[in-house]
């Protein structure tokens, strides 16, 4: 189980960084489109496969974000 609601927090993260996901986006080299449907699906941004086989050797998946200095 992933712990995260990666929507959620790509969204909060956009907003405390006052960045768009145009923005990222584009930074990153890719669309704004392609973005949104990242985060509107979260469980492409955590492979879904890698999800389930720590699953079933027993773990729930949680992300930690730590900012850079």
């Amino acid at each position: 189980m992933l712990k995260n609601n990666v929507e959620v927090d790509v969204k909060v993260k956009c907003i405390e960084e006052n960045v768009t996901q145009a923005k990222l986006a584009e930074d990153i080299g890719t669309s704004a489109p392609y973005i949104s449907r990242l985060i509107r699906n979260n469980d492409r941004i955590v492979n879904k496969t890698f999800l389930q086989l720590m699953e079933q050797l027993g773990y729930d998946v949680e992300l930690t974000y730590i900012k850079r200095k």
